[in-house]
């Protein structure tokens, strides 16, 4: 069997961000060892750099949109080198940079199915459900519109970035871990209707039932999207982002997360964003990030057999 073959991309920057420092997240994963921890599981790992943006004005919005030339720019630069690994037959691992991110990476993995005849499945990891449109918040920060845009909401110039307009059905996207919505945006993801299992939803059927019920189905044929938002987990353990909600998964939840997600063999392509190094504890959130990408990859905690098959 042929080794996997992965290709990191960094993208520093906070351009959609409504605080700075997200675009020291790629150096802050490469610190906590993220090659070493992906050769460790037999993972042949190639380390293309940075992307080179444009820098961030730290402008107030323009037409109900902050930074949005820049955030395209940056959009562009992501959808063109996660096309290129895809191609390849490696597997993107975006290094953010804040979540507006994205929509480059989503749409060329969605671009990227379609020319294949492969399905997509986004699942994405999150403490907010970043499905606001510049008449739903007053801020114009992008990170919050990444959804909305891959779903058709948004400028043209991000929504037909895939080649496509929508890039992504809804029907092709999970949330997983929401526990921040804005009254309007609650209301406009109920009207287009993707599935969402928030923090409540967790604690009363548990993680393993949602992960079950997102991972059905998937095969050969399936291309797994993972978009982690390290404020999915909960602050105690991952306090260097820009948003912290409380009330997040355990460690041991994500943990089981990235465990169930490995066991399919379907993951196709990650991105990790919003790791924030200026409100961190000493690189702690980004080892615990690399930790969890390391569990994507099959490093597993699992000591105990599973019983022989009868018959």
């Amino acid at each position: 069997m042929a080794q996997t073959q992965v290709a990191l991309i960094g993208a520093p920057t906070d351009i959609g961000a409504g605080a700075r420092g997200a675009s020291m997240g790629p150096e802050a994963l490469r610190v906590a060892q993220l090659q070493a921890v992906l050769e460790a599981q037999g993972v042949v790992v190639h380390d293309r750099g940075n992307l080179n943006g444009p820098p961030n004005p730290w402008q107030p919005p323009m037409g109900g949109y902050r930074h949005l030339r820049e955030v395209v720019e940056w959009n562009r630069l992501v959808h063109e080198a996660v096309r290129t690994e895809l191609a390849a037959e490696r597997l993107p691992i975006l290094l953010g940079g804040d979540h507006c991110l994205a929509i480059g990476s989503i749409s060329a993995a969605a671009r990227h199915c379609r020319a294949s005849g492969r399905k997509l499945r986004v699942l994405w990891f999150d403490a907010h459900a970043d499905f606001n449109t510049s008449v739903l918040t007053p801020s114009g920060n992008i990170h919050g519109m990444p959804v909305a845009c891959l779903c058709g909401h948004g400028p043209p110039e991000l929504t037909g970035l895939g080649g496509t307009v929508p890039a992504i059905q809804p029907s092709q996207l999970c949330q997983i871990g929401i526990r921040s919505v804005d009254a309007g945006e609650k209301k406009f993801v109920h009207e287009v209707g993707f599935e969402v299992f928030d923090m409540r939803y967790i604690d009363e059927m548990g993680m393993r039932y949602v992960l079950e019920h997102v991972l059905a189905g998937a095969d050969a044929s399936t291309h797994i999207h993972v978009s982690l938002d390290v404020d999915f987990l909960d602050p105690d353990i991952a306090p260097g982002v820009g948003t912290t909600v409380p009330g997040g998964p355990t460690y041991r939840e994500a943990q089981l997360c990235m465990e169930m997600v490995a066991d399919t063999g379907r993951l196709g392509s990650l991105d990790i964003v919003e790791l924030n190094p200026a409100f961190d504890v000493r690189n702690r959130t980004a080892e615990v990030a690399v930790d969890l990408i390391g569990s994507l990859f099959g490093k597993s905690t699992l000591m105990r057999k599973e019983p022989a098959a009868s018959g």
